[in-house]
């Protein structure tokens, strides 16, 4: 693990494996380590770089919120201090929303993206609400029950039994995350902009993963809204909830890797 200063504040990352790189940005409430597994196999044929984002893991919060622009910045930071020119991003949920960030910002570092369980919109009323909601649990003292809530909601109901071992090691990386971490990175989200038509637009290579049983992104309602861009593809993980290189880690491996070996090669 290594750590660098941003904005006077530590920011944690770690870089594994050489070739290709390939920068994997977790999502809210999870740290680099959810993608240990993940990592350890693209890492046999690429450069993988990880990070905490900012308010997750041991990356320190930066302030009273924590834009995507800012996180994305973060990103870049960690890019330049590694001395990587361009790589190819996957952004998980949160870290979907990162990339897209980072794709507005600064495109030409930018082989290819991906949106890991993620998706372009801006937050629904709706949405907004239940992340209102979960800053004042955090403020009254009751964190505990949103990641009661939220981690089963990562899987599919269908792997809760086969991958509880999974499900307790991904409560125990989100309840490391610090409550003014979790104020701040979803003040940020409620905040982000729509940035589908950059992914309509865009002329990078782009790779949307979903997961046909995510309880966060409604396959059905949400995914054919996303309109791909000419370089785009849709990569459907059947048995998948919201983590899919957990609960279907070697078909999501292999295209992964085949969208890193296309954009290489153009």
């Amino acid at each position: 693990m290594q750590e660098l200063e941003f904005k006077g504040k530590k920011i944690r990352y770690h870089i594994q494996g050489a070739g290709e790189p390939v920068f994997l940005i977790h999502g809210y409430l999870e740290s680099l380590e959810i993608w240990d597994g993940f990592a350890r196999e693209l890492a046999k044929d690429h450069q993988v770089i990880r990070m905490d984002l900012p308010g997750h893991g041991s990356s320190e919060v930066l302030g009273d919120t924590h834009s995507m622009d800012l996180l994305a910045e973060a990103a870049r930071t960690v890019l330049d201090r590694a001395n990587i020119q361009q790589c190819t991003m996957f952004g998980h949920s949160l870290g979907g929303y990162v990339t897209l960030a980072f794709a507005d910002l600064y495109p030409t570092r930018l082989k290819g993206f991906s949106l890991f369980h993620s998706h372009p919109f801006a937050d629904s009323e709706q949405v907004r609400r239940k992340r209102q909601n979960e800053i004042e649990l955090v403020q009254q003292g009751k964190a505990e029950e949103i990641f009661k809530v939220n981690v089963p909601k990562l899987f599919a109901d269908d792997n809760l039994d086969s991958m509880s071992p999974q499900v307790e090691w991904v409560g125990k990386l989100a309840r490391k995350t610090p409550g003014e971490g979790i104020i701040a990175n979803l003040k940020g989200m409620m905040q982000r902009p729509d940035r589908s038509g950059l992914v309509r637009n865009t002329n990078k290579p782009f790779l949307q993963i979903a997961g046909r049983k995510d309880k966060y992104i409604d396959y059905d309602t949400v995914i054919p809204k996303i309109e791909l861009p000419r370089n785009g593809k849709l990569l459907t993980l059947e048995n998948s909830g919201h983590l899919g290189f957990v609960e279907e880690k070697q078909r999501a491996l292999q295209g992964v890797k085949n969208f890193i070996q296309a954009g290489a090669s153009q």
